[in-house]
């Protein structure tokens, strides 16, 4: 798909190489036949920027970081963000499609690459910037993360989009509902896909389950501990199903070891700092989760869903009036379902279950922020004020690659003198932003926003002047 200027880059293309465009493609660009939607380029890099953040920043804010369990902070906008993106950039992608076969191994392709790329850099072998080692033992490698949940979602909706979609998109009825029709069956796979997640969700009996604890730095480090569950459908930590079906599928030693609800009121007294553990704090703080798991990634495929809808509107509307009020109203509508399915107990917003209130509350909101772009960049023509994050938006796979998942600066922190602990990264945090500041919590923060994310918004910006994109 690297051939369809429609892709627009989205956060999964993997290619150091600098692509002039084939002859066709320059005559399509002349006749004005691509053009990029530049409001999803500074969309998908403020998603960037965001993880960025809130991985850097949140724990010395902990309102910006993950919630420790219900609720939804910052943090939490980030992956449906990214899905939301990946649909509307599918939409556009395939907007037309002249070999089903071809355009199917791409997407087979592309998949396999996110896997590889999502097993590298979180199952484990790439480790914290201030972990000077590498590797990964292969018995307690992490099998899930976002650029897995990424993939699976990518797979289904672009074979969807694929397989439904005629060469040449056809027009539009008048009615309100046209576009709904006219892309059914998107709906009927979504519906399929809600009906499985929360009939697993509710439906399965979880019981009791054991585990070692794994962490050597705690005074329980090889002790066998059990979780009394017993239940069905119940939506907390120890006992939900999402956690079971992971448990069962992925094995327990593979799953995430650091959990955000380690940082929960049962589990530390510095909630919703990271704390040592509370005396009577219940077993199950001390055991892994999947935040990207099995069960919540089949959920997360409707964020991608979603996401096609809105590129959809942006291909058959062709004014600004019409786009806006269908992308308003229907973000509107999915925030205020969200919402009222959370504060009525009906369905608790939570990330690391995926539910249905989350998956409305934070798509409305990608809906909002993307009409928001939408206006001030391609109708008002402020995209001056936002290249920065238009630069990370287009080169978004190495940015993330090297600033979220940190390996630039692990690179950088493996020069060190005397003390691993004394790096360029180290002094540059410690004398320019947290003395200046005299506040550590101010001094991180300012650093992660000016020393890393403008940093690598000025990267991309000059491998952007040389037409030079990570593509995958």
């Amino acid at each position: 798909m690297a051939d369809i200027k429609e892709d627009m880059g989205h956060a999964q293309h993997l290619s150091l190489a600098v692509e002039p465009p084939k002859m066709e493609e320059k005559e399509e660009i002349r006749k004005g036949k691509q053009k990029r939607v530049a409001s999803l380029d500074i969309f998908r890099g403020l998603t960037v920027a965001l993880m960025i953040l809130v991985d850097d920043a949140g724990g010395e804010w902990p309102v910006i970081g993950h919630a420790p369990w219900n609720g939804c902070n910052l943090a939490d906008f980030v992956m449906p963000f990214f899905l939301f993106i990946v649909g509307m950039a599918v939409a556009l992608a395939f907007k037309r499609i002249q070999d089903r076969l071809k355009a199917i191994g791409k997407v087979i392709l592309r998949t396999l690459k996110l896997l590889f790329w999502g097993l590298l850099l979180q199952g484990g072998f790439s480790h914290a910037p201030d972990k000077l080692t590498y590797g990964v033992d292969m018995k307690t490698i992490r099998w899930c993360g976002i650029l897995q949940r990424i993939a699976l979602a990518y797979l289904v909706v672009a074979l969807i989009e694929i397989l439904t979609r005629n060469a040449q998109a056809k027009g539009l009825s008048t009615g309100r509902l046209s576009i709904c029709k006219l892309y059914f069956c998107h709906w009927v796979v979504g519906a399929c896909v809600l009906i499985v997640y929360m009939a697993t969700l509710y439906g399965t009996y979880v019981p009791d389950w054991k585990f070692t604890v794994q962490n050597t730095d705690s005074a329980d480090f090889g002790k066998k501990l059990t979780v009394a569950c017993n239940v069905r459908g119940k939506l907390d930590p120890p006992c939900n199903a999402v956690g079971y079906v992971d448990r069962k599928v992925l094995g327990i030693n593979h799953m995430y070891s650091h959990p955000a609800w380690k940082r929960s009121k049962a589990c530390t007294k510095n909630s919703p700092h990271e704390g040592p553990f509370r005396s009577d704090a219940p077993p199950w703080c001390y055991a892994p989760f999947e935040p990207e798991g099995i069960l919540s990634s089949v959920s997360a495929i409707l964020s991608t869903i979603i996401g096609v809808h809105f590129g959809h509107i942006l291909i058959h509307m062709k004014d600004h009036s019409t786009r806006l009020r269908h992308w308003i109203v229907t973000g509107l509508a999915l925030l205020i379902l969200g919402v009222t399915l959370h504060f009525t107990d009906a369905i608790p917003l939570n990330k690391q279950l995926y539910t249905f209130s989350y998956v409305c509350v934070t798509s409305g909101a990608a809906a909002l922020v993307f009409s928001a772009f939408y206006i001030l960049v391609d109708i008002w023509n402020l995209r001056y004020l936002f290249l920065p994050l238009e630069w990370i938006g287009m080169n978004a796979m190495l940015v993330y690659v090297m600033a979220a998942e940190g390996i630039f600066a692990g690179f950088i922190n493996g020069w060190y003198y005397d003390n691993p602990h004394n790096t360029l990264i180290y002094w540059i945090q410690k004398h320019i932003f947290i003395n200046v500041w005299h506040s550590r919590k101010v001094g991180i923060l300012l650093y992660v926003i000016f020393a890393e994310i403008l940093f690598w918004g000025f990267i991309a910006g000059f491998l952007h002047r040389f037409r030079i994109y990570w593509k995958l």
